[in-house]
């Protein structure tokens, strides 16, 4: 008996469109983004028996459809698009429309078979939503801070109401994710064990549950690439230059780097590696690098333990 072919399909998304093709037989059409369009892709998905459906991230109008293709139980899967644009240039496909986008995800599906994760559920989806709005709101007081030191004097009257409006919104903000962490058993729990540890405050407590869901779920090397922390090896014939680290969840391993600087102070633990790291000729860029990687490995290890810093053994 031959087994059933299997069937990739990449759906590239827009605004207004959704643009669906097939890897094998190679097939596209297009429907709108829009609930009833949604609606009546769904059951055409499920005629096909997509072993796999990839779309990429979309500034959030992928959302609809990737909650839609969840409750239908077709396995999809959500792709960083800098991943799908090197799979691109790799196989020399430098075209780029809507269609050509599909069917280059439906490619990218058949050849690289991407791992299905679990889908956010709406909790975790609105915790996210909260922490984005957070970031936006302090790059926002940062900016109008730096534009205060230079600004004429008859606005800076202006500028001074508007910091007040963003303080007094970042309040707010904080207030809203503490109470929404905390009417979570599984999050208040989390967040408990996490800000036991020196060096690890409310905001990077609620970053790390809301945004590394996977924490103590995953071994340190996978927990490691996963923030971007794992040091990627440069080294081709005799040459062996430095490694570095790359990729990740950029909004999760800044609030590490602030609480790593924390930690190499007043966590007993960090301070030391960090301090024997320096006496063995490290540069201090590079010890800090280790030093939130093994803070984030201990924050993994207590996770999946669940074990309060206080408990750990020394």
């Amino acid at each position: 008996m031959t087994e059933p072919a299997e069937n990739f399909i990449g759906i590239d998304v827009s605004k207004a469109h959704l643009d669906i093709a097939l890897a094998a037989p190679a097939r596209t059409w297009q429907v709108e983004n829009s609930e009833s369009g949604i609606a009546a892709l769904i059951p055409q998905l499920q005629a096909l028996q997509p072993s796999l459906v990839v779309l990429e991230a979309s500034g959030g109008f992928e959302v609809v459809l990737v909650a839609a293709l969840a409750a239908a139980h077709l396995p999809v899967v959500v792709t960083n698009p800098r991943r799908v644009r090197n799979f691109a240039r790799a196989t020399g496909r430098l075209a780029k429309t809507d269609t050509l986008d599909a069917q280059l995800l439906a490619h990218f599906a058949a050849a690289l078979h991407p791992e299905i994760r679990p889908l956010p559920t709406a909790d975790q989806e609105h915790l996210s939503a909260l922490l984005t709005r957070r970031r936006q709101i302090v790059d926002m007081l940062t900016m109008e801070q730096n534009r205060l030191q230079t600004v004429r004097a008859p606005l800076r009257h202006d500028i001074l109401e508007h910091l007040q409006w963003l303080r007094e919104k970042l309040a707010k903000l904080d207030a809203e994710i503490d109470d929404f962490i905390h009417g979570s058993p599984l999050w208040s729990d989390k967040d408990a064990l996490l800000q036991s540890v020196p060096g690890i405050g409310p905001v990077t407590a609620s970053t790390i549950v809301g945004l590394l869901p996977e924490l103590g779920q995953l071994n340190r090397q996978e927990i490691a690439a996963l923030v971007g922390l794992a040091p990627i090896a440069k080294e081709s014939g005799k040459k062996h230059g430095p490694r570095r680290i790359y990729g990740g969840r950029a909004a999760v391993r800044s609030v590490l780097y602030m609480a790593t600087l924390v930690a190499t102070k007043h966590n007993p633990v960090i301070k030391q590696f960090y301090q024997h790291l320096l006496m063995q000729g490290k540069q201090k860029k590079v010890a800090l690098t280790a030093c939130m990687r093994k803070l984030l490995v201990i924050l993994n290890a207590m996770l999946r333990s669940h074990q309060a810093w206080q408990a750990l053994p020394r």
